[in-house]
């Protein structure tokens, strides 16, 4: 992995103040950061508005903080200087795409390249992002993170459980191959 610049990931959901900034906390918390850089965006950009006040919470729960967080909407520098794009739904993925068709290929919802993580090999970061786009088909069917916006305390903790649970698997693979020498 080149020394001059960090991989960059930027996670994505519709508004930018519940799931992709659960999503940002946590791969920063888990990656390192001489090597790589999270930031987040919403689709429907809220733009600088806080974390979503159950979203914090489970983040406090799970052992982080969410910090001064303030949502950004997604635009198309964010979208062309990431390596890796992580959305919520099948439905970002799509609307990043829109955006621009050239980041099929470091694209995916979260829950699709975790599962992708542990399938396929690449010797960096950037192989097994390019990887993981060439065995796409290898993913489960079910790869959204449903929307906890307004919803009940339980939904939100299943939401962050299973964000943190792809998170860690993402996090491990990323940094073990960003430490090869």
């Amino acid at each position: 992995m080149t020394k001059h610049r960090r991989f960059a990931i930027l996670a994505v959901c519709t508004a930018n103040i519940c799931r992709s900034p659960m999503i940002e906390v946590l791969l920063r918390a888990e990656l390192d950061p001489v090597l790589f850089e999270v930031a987040s965006a919403g689709v429907q950009g809220w733009d600088r508005e806080p974390m979503d006040t159950m979203a914090a919470m489970e983040l406090m729960r799970l052992g982080h903080s969410p910090g001064a967080f303030r949502s950004h909407a997604i635009d198309s520098y964010l979208v062309d200087s990431a390596d890796l794009i992580l959305t919520a739904t099948k439905s970002h993925r799509s609307e990043v795409l829109a955006m621009n068709p050239r980041a099929l290929r470091r694209t995916f919802t979260l829950v699709e390249f975790a599962a992708l993580c542990e399938k396929v090999e690449g010797a960096y970061p950037t192989a097994l992002v390019a990887e993981a786009a060439r065995q796409r088909s290898l993913a489960p069917a079910e790869v959204d993170i449903g929307d906890p916006y307004r919803r009940s305390p339980e939904v939100h903790r299943q939401t962050a459980d299973q964000i943190a649970e792809a998170v860690r698997t993402v996090g491990a693979r990323l940094n073990a191959l960003a430490h090869v020498p």
